[in-house]
């Protein structure tokens, strides 16, 4: 097949050229992310990321290399970017867990005062990253059972719990210190 005919059978969101690039390029992008983040689930999720734009945001796609190039670019970008994404949250981790308790006063709450914020600040998440979070953090299911149960992928799963994440901590970090928000959400 012609490249051109390709991408523009992708900008208009043609099913069988699309069915014809996911299954050429899949297991090589796969193959390949593996390399870069040394795990099968999170190399797949990166392909799967990479083909669910493909096909939402056809029309803005602009694809001015070869569409191997283009493909391949796009994994090792999205790879670097999860990497990084890591990183950051470890080094958060670390310095969440090593500041002193006098940086954060002296904040008491019984536990149902506690449970009430936690629920004022659960109102503000759209209902299917509520419907997450809590299958995640109040129901104790790991994030493939999650899109197992609700039909979509891992990786948005743990899109959306690290939505829900954001905005509690910015709806509760008035009544509650970072490092016990850090705790109560991770």
């Amino acid at each position: 097949m012609d490249e051109k005919y390709i991408i523009a059978g992708l900008k208009n969101k043609d099913k069988t050229v699309f069915d014809f690039v996911f299954s050429y390029y899949y297991t090589g992008l796969c193959t390949y992310a593996r390399r870069w983040v040394n795990d099968p689930d999170v190399a797949e999720d990166l392909v799967q990321d990479l083909f669910v734009r493909l096909w939402t945001d056809s029309s803005k796609i602009e694809i001015t290399s070869s569409l191997k190039s283009y493909f391949f670019t796009s994994v090792k970008n999205r790879a670097v970017n999860h990497l990084k994404h890591v990183k950051i949250k470890e080094k958060f981790g670390f310095q969440a867990m090593n500041r002193p308790t006098e940086e954060y006063g002296n904040w008491e709450f019984t536990e149902p005062e506690l449970t009430e914020l936690i629920e004022k600040g659960m109102q503000k998440l759209p209902p299917r990253c509520r419907e997450i979070f809590i299958l995640s953090r109040f129901e104790g299911k790991d994030n493939a059972k999650i899109a197992e149960l609700l039909g979509i992928s891992k990786r948005t799963v743990e899109l959306q719990i690290s939505n829900a994440l954001k905005i509690l901590r910015i709806e509760l970090k008035e009544y509650l210190p970072s490092m016990m928000l850090f705790w109560l959400l991770r």
